[in-house]
């Protein structure tokens, strides 16, 4: 009791004590800021989400775009186990641990894996095809993410096993209501128009960049 007692009290500072963009991180679909399209009212991926039909698919977009948000609140609302792995750091080893972490789990207790892989076009031909019995068979529901053009830098084979969702750049207003969450998050009074119209210029900005690591680890709304 008293160890679940010190668990709460330290989950709570951490949530205060947490970076401003880990605290303004959406944990359901109601709270993604952006891609309508994609995730809106009525839409496919949206419909499948509610039903736990997730199929596997790829998010292609630029930084900021909400990739790994989105690929962590399809992972918490259907309850599946999420991996994250990043195709820059891990191989072909790292892969086939996944999966047999993946059966392990679905063996004992039928929980199911979500794979999200980071930066999918990094991986190599032999790495993706590695992947491939373990998607034909549903064993894992993998996400991809990248900035690339999928159909340039995914090998046709594992192109023909998922879907292919296209992020956009977050328009003014969508910044805008980020800019706003976080200043009610940081308790500020009142925020001025000047300030928040430099602040979506700048952020506007950092879309436009997909080369550097910037408004991902920002926003990821």
């Amino acid at each position: 009791m008293t160890g679940d007692l010190f668990s709460h009290s330290a989950e709570s500072r951490l949530e205060r004590v947490a970076p401003l963009a880990q605290r303004l991180r959406p944990g359901t679909i109601d709270e993604f800021v952006g891609q309508r399209d994609v995730v809106g009212e009525g839409s496919a991926l949206r419909r499948a989400i509610a039903k736990d039909r997730v199929p596997s698919m790829i998010f292609y977009g630029p930084p900021g775009s909400g990739k790994t948000t989105l690929a962590r609140i399809v992972a918490h609302t259907t309850e599946a186990h999420f991996e994250e792995l990043s195709a820059v750091q891990v191989g072909v080893a790292d892969v086939r641990r996944v999966l047999a972490e993946a059966r392990d789990r679905l063996g004992a207790n039928g929980q199911r894996t979500i794979l999200f892989l980071d930066e999918i076009h990094r991986f190599n031909k032999g790495q993706q095809d590695a992947l491939l019995p373990a998607v034909e068979s549903g064993l894992v529901t993998l996400i991809g993410a990248t900035t690339e053009n999928p159909y340039f830098e995914v090998n046709s084979a594992l192109l023909s096993r998922v879907q292919i969702y296209e992020l956009q750049p977050l328009g003014e207003e969508e910044l805008r209501t980020i800019i706003i969450r976080g200043a009610e998050a940081l308790e500020v009074v009142h925020l001025a128009a000047g300030p928040v119209d430099l602040l979506v210029a700048a952020l506007n900005d950092l879309q436009e960049r997909p080369e550097e690591e910037t408004l991902e680890d920002q926003h990821e709304h």
